[in-house]
């Protein structure tokens, strides 16, 4: 291919807003960007000083450019998300997370409305509160309205087949709806209340409390005054732990970037009607030369216009100073959202004090991570000098088995680097071999599936390949290896726990027949652990999934149960577990079960 002539390119390039990708020779996308002239914007790419070691990296493999003019700088920037978001180049910061945020579900079309954890589509009939940046916080939040509002959190086959409180009622979280243990407007009233709270009017609720408590007490009836007291103790507890909270409400994210040493972090402060919800971290994917503000704007892009629930994202986004592309960002967002977003760097009093937090938390989570990555430097290079290796170990790829008897087996792949584990990179395999329990054989058919893959799409290789299993299991795989000529670039190695089977006493077997015991003490056999033990953990749960699913199809083989009844006892019990537990009689009263089918059912669970 011919060298790229960028003096005739930029002769005739447009000097309008647009979006430019930069082409490798063999035809893939290096980069994709936005400019407001994309004359101007390009032409700093091919200056003779040229700074940045990522830059000249860049502009060296570039074999084409090609651009797309757009309206406005606020189009560009949207096609540019698009794009990067499709061909995920090289040479962009890229923002690897992207799971959507949890909510808690309130199912206010109930008679006895639920409270629950939700995460995906938002659907009619309920009322959703966050969102919330993890699962944890969720989880957090859950546990204590349950505490203090006794609001049922069970499924609803759970609750509709109750015929006695359960473990929740007898630990004070719930107040058994279930069977009449509290009035359905009594119930009605918590749930209002709990709302309310979940809302950030905290005080409204603080107010209604202390009104109803005073009146109980006037009435004497100083057990219901009590019970009030203890809520509104409950309550008045968390506000002094949430000591960010503000009366004057407001929806916001405050978000804040620390660099050093080659790593990033963006930390996300989220704030929904003045209380603070707790923060998410990000790492993008950087090369290690780019500044905070190309950082944060990368990240704002990414994060703000991909795929996300339009509801999640406040009418106010803090950052620590101005944007050179803030005004192209609201406008973009404006765009997308059909409302007006205000990105705001000059704040003060609350908000300032969120950005305050918002930065702690990104120094933290930053000096967190160097000191991860130095420990797990030195693990790997202990691990170099453990083996003699010829080259670096950078990443490694780790194989096990999981299965129960030969039945549904599952083969895990996970895969370490300096970073930590890389589990965007983790894969698993649903393996048959000949014979069920032939670990030898599952072991050969994933690795063979996933290095003849890698190998056609050109796809990165480990290091060092590691097989949890001794000697047996590791040659076969290193046959895989050899047979698809990679013995020269891939490491193979299997660990085993030894004769005693006592951790830190494992052996390790090459294939040129070295046997290492590197002893409890060795920091590169703690590595070793931890990815095998990662890898250990990923098979079981991917083979527990499967069984799962195959035993839950098990009502396919049952006589006289067809495609209907099936649906109607799953429905009714919520799940086999419920199934299989229950009684000739509440099977009986499931639509479409006679006696007869009943007494079939039973019996089959049951021998």
């Amino acid at each position: 291919m011919p060298e790229f002539d960028a003096k005739q390119f930029l002769a005739h390039c447009a000097r309008k807003p647009g979006v430019y990708r930069m082409i490798g020779a063999a035809g893939e996308v290096l980069y994709v960007g936005k400019a407001r002239d994309l004359k101007a914007r390009l032409g700093s790419y091919f200056q003779k000083n040229l700074t940045g070691a990522k830059t000249r990296a860049l502009v060296s493999r570039i074999a084409g450019v090609e651009t797309t003019v757009t309206g406005s700088e606020a189009e560009a920037l949207l096609l540019e998300q698009s794009l990067i978001k499709e061909l995920r180049p090289p040479y962009n910061i890229l923002l690897r997370d992207d799971k959507s945020y949890p909510y808690i579900k309130v199912t206010t079309a109930d008679d006895y409305p639920r409270i629950t954890f939700h995460r995906g589509k938002r659907r009619p009939g309920s009322r959703y509160f966050g969102p919330y940046p993890s699962a944890g916080s969720v989880r957090d939040t859950l546990a204590l309205v349950e505490k203090v509002f006794r609001v049922r959190n069970c499924r609803d086959s759970f609750f509709r087949n109750r015929t006695r409180p359960c473990l929740q009622y007898q630990i004070r979280r719930c107040t058994a709806p279930c069977v009449d243990y509290v009035t359905r407007e009594g119930y009605q009233e918590q749930v209002e209340l709990a709302m309310d709270f979940l809302s950030g009017r905290s005080r409204q609720v603080t107010d209604q409390l202390t009104a109803d408590m005073e009146r109980a007490a006037a009435d004497l009836d100083f057990e219901r005054a009590a019970e009030l007291r203890d809520q509104l103790a409950a309550i008045q507890s968390v506000q002094q732990k949430q000591n960010v909270e503000t009366d004057r409400g407001g929806n916001v994210d405050a978000v804040a970037v620390d660099t050093r040493h080659g790593l990033a972090v963006v930390e996300v402060l989220m704030v929904r009607q003045g209380r603070v919800l707790g923060h998410r971290s990000f790492r993008p994917d950087t090369r290690g030369e780019e500044d905070v503000t190309e950082i944060l704007e990368a990240f704002l892009a990414q994060y703000y216009l991909g795929e996300r629930d339009e509801q999640s994202i406040p009418r106010e986004i803090v950052v620590p100073h101005e944007l050179p592309g803030g005004e192209a960002l609201q406008e973009a967002l404006a765009t997308r959202l059909g409302r007006r977003i205000r990105l705001a760097h000059r704040v003060r009093g609350q908000r300032a004090a969120w950005l305050n937090m918002a930065r702690t938390n990104a120094e933290q989570s930053l000096q967190a991570d160097l000191a991860a990555r130095e420990h797990l430097e030195q693990r790997f290079h202990a691990l170099e000098t453990l083996l003699e290796a010829d080259a670096p170990i950078r990443r490694i790829e780790c194989f096990d088995i999981s299965h129960t008897r030969g039945e549904k087996a599952v083969a895990s792949c996970v895969v370490f680097d300096q970073q930590g584990a890389r589990k965007s990179d983790y894969r698993r395999f649903n393996v048959t071999p000949d014979q069920g329990g032939d670990d030898y054989q599952a072991l050969e058919e994933a690795v063979t599936r996933r290095y003849q893959r890698v190998v056609k799409e050109e796809g990165k290789l480990p290091d060092l390949l590691l097989i949890d299993g001794g000697k047996g299991q590791m040659q076969r795989c290193f046959t895989v290896i050899q047979q698809l000529q990679l013995d020269n670039r891939v490491l193979v190695m299997g660990i085993g726990k030894g004769p005693t089977r006592r951790p830190g006493l494992e052996v390790l077997y090459l294939p040129d027949g070295r046997e290492l015991v590197p002893g409890g003490a060795s920091p590169a056999l703690h590595l070793l652990q931890q990815v095998r033990d990662e890898a250990h953990r990923f098979a079981i749960t991917g083979h527990r999934a499967r069984r799962g699913k195959a035993r839950r199809s098990g009502l396919e083989d049952i006589p006289g149960v067809g495609p209907k009844r099936r649906k109607a006892l799953l429905n009714h019990f919520g799940g086999l577990k419920q199934l299989r537990n229950a009684s000739r009689e509440e099977l009986a009263r499931v639509e479409g079960i006679n006696a007869q089918t009943a007494e079939t059912l039973y019996n089959w669970f049951h021998e």
